[in-house]
C-alpha cells in the first residue's frame, strides 16, 4: 500500500505528561521519612504540582528552547553606551520564574524548608538544569550574608522571595532578587587565596572600591554578587550590587560569556571590576569564613542536581525499554538489559537517598548534624557528581541510536552530566576537604560513624565495608595520595547504610553486593544474576 513504509511502529511515546515527583518512589519515600508528618500533605501537594509541571510537554519544550537559543552578551547599546546586559530566550525567563515561585530560593524561611526544597530542586533539574545555577546561588547566599546581621536583614527577604523580577533596577525597588558569585580568578582557580582583585576602603563605613578580574562569574545577570577580594586586612568577602541605590549601574564589565560544553542555557562570564562599589560582608581577612556557608550549600545543590540528572536519565531509559521490543519481546524483560537498568537504578536511588538525608541535616541544625554535614557534603559531592556522567552515557546507550539524537533529550543530559563534578570545587578539592575535616574536626568523623553505625548488623557486606573504612581512617600516613579512595569509600558506606535501613530489601541487597561486596564489575550491567533485578527496575519505572 502506498505510504506503508512510513508507518511508525515499535517507537515508544515520549515520556511526558506525568508527575516527575510522584513517579519517583525513592524521592517520595525520602520526603516522607525526613519531613514532619504535619507538613507532609502540604509538601506532597506542592511537590506533585511541581512534578506535573516538570513532566509536561510544554515545559520540556521550554527546556529545549532555552538550550537551543543560549544567552547573548550585549556590551553596548545602539548609541555606544556600555550596558553589559545578557539577553535570554523567553523560555529561560519562564522556567526561572517558575523555579523562584516554587520556593527554590526560600528554604531558610519555612519549616522543613531544606527537605522540601531539595526534593523540588531534584525535580526541577530534570526539566532544565541551567536555571538551577541562579536558583542555587540565590539560595546559598543567605548563610553567607547572615555573618553580617545588618546586611542579612536588608537582603534576605528579597533573596527568599517567590517573586521573579528580571528587570535591572535598584534592589530596594524589587520584590525579589537573584544572586551570583565570583571567586575564581585565572591565576588561582580553586586557590582563592591567590586572588589579586583589590579592595580599597572608602569613606563610607563598610564600603569599598574593587579593581580586578574574575575568570568565572556565575549568573552575571543577577542583582547582586558575593565576591572575594584582597582588602588591607586580607582576603575579604564583598557584596557587589548590580545597580546602585540611586539607579545608576555599578561598574560591572562583562568581558565575554563562556562557551561551555553543557549548561548552555545559563550564562557564565568573565567580568572586570574597575572602581566597582562594594559592601564588606563580615570582617576583613575573614573572606573564606564568610563565604564558606554559601560554598557548602551550593555543593549540596551539586549533589541534588546530579541526583536529578541521574533520575531523569534512568527514567528515560526504563521508559524506553518498557515499550521498545526486540528479539521477540520487550527490552525491559531481556535479562541483560534488565541487569543494566537495575544497575543504573541503584546508582540513582543511592544518590537521591543520600542527598535528601543531607538536606534533612540542614533542617535539623543541631550540633551533631552540622558536624555530619562538614564531612558528608564533600564526600557526597565528590562521589555522586562523579557517577552522574557514566550513568547518563549508559542510559543514552539503552535507547540505542535514538539516544544519540538531540530530539531524545539524552545528549543534553550527557553534556550536562560532568558539570556538577567540576563546579564548586572539582574532585581533588572535595577529597582534600574530607581530609581537612578528618584532621581538624574530629566531631565530624564521630557524627559520620554514628550515622553509619545505625545500620550495624543489618548486612554483613556493609559491616565489612565499614570495618575496612575504619582501618583506612586509622592510617593517615601519606593519606593525601589516597584521598579520593577515602572519599569514595566514605560516600559508598554512607549510601549503603541508608539503603539498608530505608530502601526495599531487593535494592539494599543489590547495592551491598555490587558496591560494597565486590560482586559487580566496572561497567553497568554486571550485577549478580541471583538478585531480584526485576523488582529493582520496576521500582525505578516512571509511573505513579
Amino acid at each position: 500500500m502506498a505510504g506503508s513504509t512510513h508507518t511508525v511502529s515499535n517507537q515508544p511515546e515520549p515520556l511526558t505528561e506525568y508527575d516527575v515527583y510522584g513517579a519517583d518512589r525513592a524521592l517520595v519515600e525520602a520526603v516522607q521519612r525526613h519531613l514532619d508528618p504535619a507538613l507532609l500533605d502540604e509538601a506532597h501537594g506542592e511537590l506533585s504540582a511541581l512534578g506535573r509541571s516538570a513532566g509536561s510537554a510544554q515545559l520540556q519544550e521550554w527546556g529545549a528552547q532555552a538550550n537551543e537559543f543560549p544567552p547573548r552578551l550585549r556590551t553596548h547599546d545602539r548609541y555606544g553606551r556600555r550596558i553589559d546586559e545578557v539577553e535570554f530566550h523567553p523560555a529561560w525567563h519562564r522556567l526561572l520564574g517558575k523555579g523562584v515561585a516554587a520556593g527554590l530560593t526560600s528554604a531558610w524561611t519555612r519549616p522543613g524548608g531544606h527537605v522540601r526544597r531539595a526534593a523540588a530542586f531534584l525535580v526541577w533539574t530534570q526539566v532544565e538544569a541551567g536555571n538551577g545555577c541562579p536558583l542555587s546561588m540565590t539560595h546559598a547566599a543567605v548563610p553567607a550574608l547572615r555573618t553580617d546581621p545588618e546586611l542579612a536583614a536588608e537582603w534576605e527577604p528579597r533573596l527568599t522571595s517567590t517573586v521573579y523580577d528580571r528587570e535591572l533596577r535598584p534592589a530596594h525597588l524589587k520584590a525579589g532578587v537573584l544572586f551570583g558569585m565570583g571567586m575564581t580568578e585565572k591565576q588561582g582557580g580553586s586557590d582563592v587565596r591567590a586572588n589579586t582583585t583589590a579592595a580599597r576602603p572608602l569613606a563610607e563605613a563598610g564600603a569599598y572600591e574593587l579593581t580586578g578580574h574574575k575568570w568565572f562569574c556565575s549568573a552575571p545577570m543577577s542583582d547582586g554578587f558575593l565576591v572575594l577580594a584582597q582588602a588591607p586586612g586580607g582576603l575579604t568577602c564583598f557584596l557587589v550590587p548590580r545597580v546602585l541605590d540611586d539607579g545608576t549601574r555599578n561598574v560591572f564589565l562583562i568581558q565575554r560569556l563562556k562557551d561551555k560544553l553543557g549548561n548552555r542555557s545559563n550564562a557564565s562570564a568573565e567580568v572586570e571590576f574597575d572602581g566597582t562599589w562594594a559592601r564588606r560582608v563580615g570582617e576583613e581577612g575573614r573572606g573564606v569564613a564568610a563565604i564558606i556557608g554559601m560554598v557548602a550549600a551550593t555543593r549540596l545543590d551539586c549533589v541534588l542536581g546530579s541526583a536529578g540528572l541521574m533520575r531523569q536519565a534512568v527514567a528515560q531509559a526504563v521508559h524506553h525499554c518498557s515499550y521498545r521490543e526486540a528479539f521477540g519481546g520487550r527490552l525491559v524483560d531481556k535479562p541483560l538489559m534488565r541487569n543494566v537498568l537495575a544497575d543504573l537504578a541503584l546508582e540513582s536511588e543511592a544518590a537521591t537517598t543520600l542527598a535528601l538525608r543531607l538536606a534533612a541535616a540542614y533542617d535539623d541544625g543541631g550540633e551533631e548534624e552540622r558536624a555530619l554535614l562538614r564531612i558528608a557534603v564533600p564526600a557526597a559531592k565528590y562521589w555522586v557528581t562523579k557517577r552522574c556522567a557514566p550513568v547518563a552515557v549508559e542510559a543514552a546507550e539503552c535507547l540505542g541510536g535514538n539516544g544519540y539524537v538531540e530530539e531524545s533529550g539524552m545528549p543534553r543530559l550527557v553534556r550536562e552530566s560532568p558539570l556538577n563534578s567540576i563546579w564548586e570545587g572539582a574532585g581533588n578539592v572535595q577529597a582534600l576537604d574530607v581530609l581537612r575535616a578528618l584532621r581538624r574536626e574530629p566531631r565530624a568523623l564521630d557524627a559520620c560513624l554514628m550515622e553509619i553505625g545505625r545500620s550495624r548488623g543489618a548486612d554483613h557486606r556493609l559491616d565489612a565495608a565499614a570495618k575496612n573504612l575504619l582501618t583506612e581512617l586509622g592510617d593517615l600516613e601519606g593519606v593525601e595520595g589516597r584521598a579520593r579512595r577515602l572519599a569514595e569509600r566514605l560516600a559508598l558506606v554512607l549510601q549503603g547504610s541508608l539503603l539498608v535501613r530505608f530502601a526495599p530489601p531487593e535494592v539494599a541487597d543489590a547495592f551491598c553486593a555490587a558496591r560494597l561486596g565486590g560482586d559487580g564489575g566496572a561497567a553497568f550491567g554486571t550485577l549478580p544474576s541471583t538478585l531480584d533485578l526485576a523488582a529493582v527496575v520496576e521500582r525505578a519505572r516512571p509511573v505513579e
